[in-house]
């Protein structure tokens, strides 16, 4: 589209600073993403509008920032000098954000949280109506999957993680400790073992296991079946922990199930298992800037006495609990 600018790019950048902040914003989506889609995507705008952005600044600029691929987007040269410049806007531009945030006094605005699907679904969320409550002002957003959410980025301004995070600009407290259990459906005990099956994990060369996808064995509860497998066949392979339940439930086979979340269901059964179970400890994780916002505070204290309150539960010491 243009050819290489003959001016040098670190002269340029004081122009580029005082430009506006949504061009950079959507330069440095489209070059973490590779593509217009996933960058329309991500800053909730079509692929025409980001196309057109990009279009701009280059012309703007008169330097071509990408090469198109069918691939995706490539940066050029001058592309990776502008990356750099425009991290440091970034981060200068979060820094002001969250110094503005950071001071206010009162519990309201919105609230950022990012935790597990199971801890959202079945622990925080039903207990979130006295929070509401008292807090009416402070709108509650919960981000939740597998994937990691990092505060330190700016994508949540608190987080429940299962890892704890050994850099960023964050304040870390572990909260609980979670403990999973081996499941499996009265039927499916009663149909492989008979009517007389004790609650003692009894290894068969065709047992049934309900597994991971590749895509997420990098988790302690996936590491953990793939010991116990040695190399056997999986009966299903999933992709949520809530599938699993419902596949354990259905009678498909053994599932390794947080405690919290296969406790719940009457119709599970947690069996005696020889060695040491899976345990997780579980980490609040704040935005260093934003502990003493007030709207944080409230939100990162009903966290923490919330865990507190069901150790237990996580801990799998409930009803379900099996003696030695």
């Amino acid at each position: 589209m243009f050819g290489k600018c003959n001016l040098d790019l670190e002269n340029r950048f004081p122009l580029i600073e005082s430009m506006d902040w949504n061009d950079l914003r959507f330069f440095l989506s489209v070059a973490r993403t590779g593509s217009l889609s996933s960058a329309a995507k991500e800053l909730n705008a079509s692929a025409s509008t980001v196309s057109r952005r990009i279009e701009q600044l280059e012309a703007t600029l008169q330097i071509a920032l990408f090469t198109r691929h069918q691939s995706g987007y490539l940066l050029t040269d001058d592309g990776n000098d502008l990356m750099e410049h425009a991290n440091r806007v970034e981060d200068s531009v979060g820094e002001l954000e969250m110094s503005v945030v950071g001071r206010d006094r009162q519990p309201e605005g919105l609230v950022r949280l990012a935790t597990a699907e199971n801890l959202a679904n079945f622990l925080i969320i039903p207990e979130l109506g006295p929070f509401s409550l008292r807090y009416p002002k402070i709108t509650l957003e919960i981000v939740t999957g597998i994937e990691r959410v990092n505060p330190s980025k700016h994508e949540a301004d608190i987080a429940v993680r299962l890892v704890r995070p050994t850099r960023g600009n964050v304040k870390v407290q572990r909260v609980a400790v979670q403990k999973f259990g081996l499941y499996a459906s009265k039927s499916f005990l009663e149909l492989r073992y008979g009517d007389n099956f004790d609650r003692n994990f009894q290894r068969q060369p065709d047992d049934r296991w309900i597994v991971w996808a590749d895509d997420f064995s990098h988790l302690p509860t996936a590491e953990l079946v793939g010991r116990i497998l040695a190399g056997q066949r999986p009966s299903l392979i999933t992709h949520s922990v809530m599938a699993q339940v419902m596949a354990a439930k259905a009678g498909l086979g053994m599932a390794v199930l947080p405690c919290l979340l296969g406790d719940m269901h009457s119709d599970l059964i947690r069996l005696r298992f020889e060695g040491e179970m899976t345990e997780q400890e579980i980490w609040l994780v704040t935005q260093q800037d934003l502990v003493e916002s007030a709207r944080v505070k409230a939100v990162s204290g009903f966290v923490r006495e919330l865990f507190e309150r069901n150790r237990d539960r996580l801990y799998g010491a409930g009803s379900k609990a099996i003696s030695s």
